[in-house]
């Protein structure tokens, strides 16, 4: 009798789900099943499912969960099926129930747009070609290397491959045709060469002896959508031969944007890429080329200067759509980035002092000090060479402090990107280059990746339009000359302390006004805040003194920087609320703060004579009466000092701020120090700035302490 109840109910789940499916897929598979900008899953595979299911009648609960647990799901009867570009074998077809073949994959050659040498596999004679390792492609290449008289190249990841087919390093490359082919429809500069070689069949998979009536619907509705032409619509929305008639002479593709605005992410000091003039706008080659691109393509920009590191982890957190900044184009980036076309070749220069004769050429360093920043080309490059040429090698933070260094002479060569030296002796700096460059990487756009893929193509169809019309090199030459100096940006004379003053006088005045409401605002919260927690911590209910202890560990035990990129970087990352860079300030120092408050209030209440409690208690008065008109008077007059202390330590701790990018007084002497180069006298006038304030502040914090008690 339970047997028939279990086996009935059974029976009524399936009659009542049979019209809704479970389909396991993969995760990334471009062009078969990836996720868009949105988040969603689309893809040949993803497509031509919910087409069909559309055209039989039933529905899709998709479950992207990787290859392989898709097979296992379909296996332990938790899937109904799977579609994942899965090859049709025989070795699968004992464990699989496959649907008529939907995709007939195969090898293709591809070749640069540009290159008209190479039509068929006799043009290959005397070239270097390349593969992915391991792949049906190697194989080929191995197989018919000496029919055809080429050379080969492989490479363990198609981004490399990409990259070697882009500069030249290889003339061609196989790969998957359908990968070829969506590579190219996202903007690579290939096209097809021939017909792909034979390859396997993909597959609708159920399990065997499993679901035949989905098998029967999934065959349907794929001849049905043959038939009327959808099948190739969607196979063609992703894949593209990159043999298409360009567009006529004078004309851009137009690409359709998916957003009205798109927020970029960029550094905030780098001469001459991005940085702000003495009027306090932003300009540079980045931002040029950008602000023009997007006018060509009809979308709109909402620029964020944070500085780079900032930058990268706010397109990581998805607070940016897009990044520009002199950022250089290298395979470990590509595994997290997609990046647009190059549009700078960059190149590492060695420096030395105007008034150094010594060092003519890199033989000449025996027993110098040479200095680069950490993390760069210029860096890798010294330390490469550092035994063959005897050199002491020393590694800086930032640029100002590197060009300060070899100014004051710690140090006796620096090595930095050229166009940066070049802007550097524009402004000033009493440098100059004795070897010729190195040459070096190459800057890209970059987005995250798999996401905002129209924002890249809109970005190379700018740019090709750019180089060909010319405009190109009319915004570069702006900024650096052929010989390698960038433009003179001003008139005034930014090498004394009048001069700095008087051309960046409005912007340090900006610069302070934010430091002051940055702190007044987080410390009027962090009062609030602060004075609830340090009553809750001499409170007689045990459960808030322990809230309150753990609130003030916490908030203690994490270092601010560390605080403040968790509010700015990692919450949106978890919740995808965006918070403004000046609220994660506020929101930070209001944290931090509070903690420390809140132990002034428990100190300043532990400081009144216990006695005072206890004869309130003894005439009658409550705990929250005694505590009102007897302890907190005469406790608040213990704080005051204490508090104001505190406000001075805020002021301070705004400067950490900075670093997610808030523009107050110390990031806006770096963004001068940047244009002008001239960071003795700049840190000098901040310096200045803050023992101003601070001194003020102090005088304010004794008249009110005599003044209390």
């Amino acid at each position: 009798m339970m047997a028939t109840i279990v086996t009935l109910g059974v029976a009524d789940k399936v009659q009542a789900a049979e019209t809704t499916y479970k389909i396991g897929t993969d995760l990334t598979f471009a062009p078969f099943e990836f996720q868009d900008s949105n988040g969603e899953y689309i893809g040949i595979d993803v497509d031509l499912l919910h087409q069909i299911a559309e055209d039989q009648g039933f529905e899709v609960d998709l479950r992207p969960l990787g290859f392989d647990s898709s097979i296992q799901g379909v296996q332990s009867d938790q899937l109904d099926g799977m579609i994942a570009g899965m090859s049709i074998t025989d070795e699968r077809k004992k464990t699989f129930d496959f649907s008529e073949p939907y995709f007939d994959s195969g090898i293709q050659m591809a070749v640069r747009n540009d290159n008209s040498d190479i039509s068929d596999y006799e043009d290959l004679k005397g070239k270097t070609v390349a593969a992915k390792i391991g792949t049906e492609s190697a194989a080929f290449l191995e197989e018919n290397k000496d029919k055809y008289g080429y050379e080969v190249k492989n490479y363990e990841a198609a981004d490399a491959m990409y990259n070697a087919l882009t500069n030249d390093n290889v003339q061609a490359i196989f790969d998957d045709y359908p990968v070829l082919g969506y590579a190219v429809s996202n903007g690579q500069p290939f096209k097809l060469i021939g017909e792909p070689e034979s390859g396997s069949s993909y597959g609708f998979a159920v399990k065997k002896g499993q679901n035949k009536e989905l098998l029967d619907k999934f065959n349907k509705g794929l001849k049905e959508i043959k038939a009327d032409g959808t099948y190739d619509k969607i196979v063609n929305k992703y894949i593209s031969a990159g043999d298409e008639k360009p567009a006529p002479s004078g004309e851009m593709k137009k690409i359709e944007p998916k957003k009205d605005t798109y927020t970029i992410v960029s550094d905030s000091a780098f001469a001459p890429f991005e940085y702000q003039d003495s009027d306090g706008e932003y300009k540079g080659i980045d931002v040029d080329l950008l602000k023009r691109i997007a006018e060509m393509q009809g979308f709109n920009l909402d620029f964020k200067f944070i500085g780079f590191s900032a930058a990268l982890q706010a397109l990581e957190s998805g607070q940016g759509d897009g990044m520009i900044a002199g950022m250089s184009i290298t395979d470990e980036r590509k595994q997290n980035y997609d990046f647009g076309d190059p549009y700078f070749e960059s190149g590492i220069q060695l420096a030395v002092a105007k008034d150094n004769d010594d060092i003519t050429s890199y033989e000449d360093l025996e027993g110098k000090t040479v200095g680069a920043k950490v993390g760069t080309e210029s860096a890798d490059f010294i330390k490469e060479h550092q035994e063959e040429y005897g050199y002491t090698v020393k590694n800086f933070d930032a640029a100002d402090q590197l060009y300060d260094a070899l100014k004051v002479g710690s140090i006796d060569a620096m090595m930095d990107d050229y166009p940066v030296i070049g802007y550097a002796i524009k402004q000033g700096q009493a440098l100059k280059t004795p070897i010729e460059r190195e040459s070096g990487g190459e800057y890209g756009f970059a987005v995250k990746k798999g996401q905002n893929q129209e924002l890249v193509e809109m970005f190379n169809e700018g740019l090709r339009e750019l180089k060909r019309t010319g405009e190109y090199d009319q915004i570069v030459n702006t900024y650096i000359g052929e010989d390698g100096a960038a433009s003179q940006e001003n008139q005034v004379d930014e090498s004394t302390i009048g001069g700095l003053l008087k051309n960046n006088y409005p912007a340090l005045l900006e610069g302070l006004w934010k430091t002051i409401v940055l702190a007044l605002v987080s410390f009027a919260l962090a009062l609030v805040l602060g004075v609830i927690f340090g009553l809750f911590r001499v409170s007689p209910v045990k459960g808030l003194r322990v809230l309150s202890s753990v609130y003030v560990d916490i908030i203690r035990g994490i270092p601010m920087m560390v605080l403040a990129f968790f509010i700015f970087f990692g919450l949106p990352g978890m919740t995808g609320i965006k918070i403004p860079d000046f609220m994660a300030g506020v929101i930070t120092l209001t944290l931090n703060a509070s903690a420390y408050i809140a132990e002034i209030v428990r100190g300043g209440i532990n400081a009144v004579p216990i006695g005072q409690m206890e004869a309130s208690r003894s005439l009658g008065l409550s705990y929250n009466k005694a505590m009102q008109k007897i302890v907190l008077p005469q406790a608040v007059k213990i704080m005051i000092p204490s508090f104001i202390n505190q406000f001075v330590i805020s002021l301070k701790d705004t400067t950490i701020i900075s670093a997610i990018g808030v523009v107050e007084l110390l990031q806006t002497g770096k963004i001068i120090v940047a244009r002008t180069t001239q960071s003795s006298y700049v840190y000098l006038i901040i310096a200045i700035m803050y023992l101003i304030l601070i001194t003020l502040l102090t005088k304010l914090a004794n008249r009110l302490d005599k003044k209390v008690n």
